[in-house]
């Protein structure tokens, strides 16, 4: 299955091309095309789209949620950039590279407020949730900035990449159950789902920078990963092999949880991206 030939792909395309041709201001709205459109496969808007569908929902209660979800990663993405210095992002220069600091620092900050005014026709509930997400985020950056490497364990490490990470999949997939109708159990799970699925992806991404493996990304300073952790008490191979064995153990997590789901085309989709973006990743290491 080709992501880029999914329906669900083409509404989160359609929906930030519709929103980047009705901006106004032209050196905002360029800005605004160079981060919303260098790449990337929409994951975290079109598991929020998927999880609706499961629930019975449909993209016209959901996409734009989804669209919120994409703006808060994208605004994350710059606000990245910043703080490691990033100099090459999917292969492009970086927004802070390519327009400095300054405007690029602008740019997120209006993809957040942009993201808030997506989201808030749905609701107390789903607004607050969205925003304790955002402030998560937020957190975990500020984990990643304190570490000291000398005195951080596992616990730190989990800590700071589910609210760097993992917390923004949580609630693509637990506001794309609320926005298809579940109740708040249903919902729940659809959060657990998430949230393991954030977790093996970031170990992946540790993984392959750890590897000096990624492709399309350049920064000139890098966050503390689970292999450089490990390393510390064991060699390479038995820090890499470790943390494989952390990603497989959310992957299954996540898939045990997609089990419970309602079978359908959309579950099939979610447990396609879930091996995309993790085991897929690391299997010829």
């Amino acid at each position: 299955m080709n992501i880029e030939e999914w329906e669900e792909y083409r509404h989160v395309e359609f929906g930030i091309n519709t929103f980047i041709t009705q901006m106004k201001e032209s050196s905002l709205k360029k800005m605004v095309e160079h981060v919303c459109n260098t790449g990337g496969k929409r994951i975290r808007p079109i598991i929020l789209l998927l999880s609706s569908e499961i629930c019975s929902g449909s993209y016209r209660q959901s996409l734009d949620a989804a669209l919120a979800i994409e703006m808060m990663h994208s605004a994350s993405l710059i606000h990245d950039d910043l703080l490691d210095q990033g100099l090459v992002r999917r292969n492009l220069p970086s927004a802070p590279e390519k327009f400095g600091p300054s405007k690029a620092l602008l740019c997120g900050d209006y993809l957040i407020a942009k993201c808030f005014e997506f989201i808030s026709p749905y609701g107390e509930r789903v607004v607050k949730d969205f925003g304790k997400a955002g402030m998560n985020m937020a957190e975990g950056e500020v984990l990643d900035l304190r570490i000291d490497k000398d005195n951080f364990d596992e616990s730190n490490y989990f800590e700071c990449i589910y609210k760097k990470t993992a917390s923004l999949f949580a609630i693509s997939a637990s506001i794309g159950a609320y926005t298809g109708g579940a109740d708040e159990f249903l919902v729940e799970r659809f959060n657990f789902f998430g949230n393991s699925l954030g977790t093996a992806y970031q170990i992946v991404d540790d993984i392959l920078e750890f590897l000096e493996v990624v492709e399309g990304k350049k920064s000139k300073f890098a966050s503390e990963t689970l292999p450089h952790m490990y390393i510390k008490n064991m060699s390479q191979e038995e820090a890499i092999q470790k943390s494989i064995d952390a990603v497989k153990l959310h992957v299954n997590a996540a898939k045990e949880t997609l089990l419970t789901f309602k079978a359908c085309p959309a579950r099939d989709k979610l447990f396609h991206i879930t091996d995309y973006i993790t085991v897929d990743m690391i299997e010829n290491i």
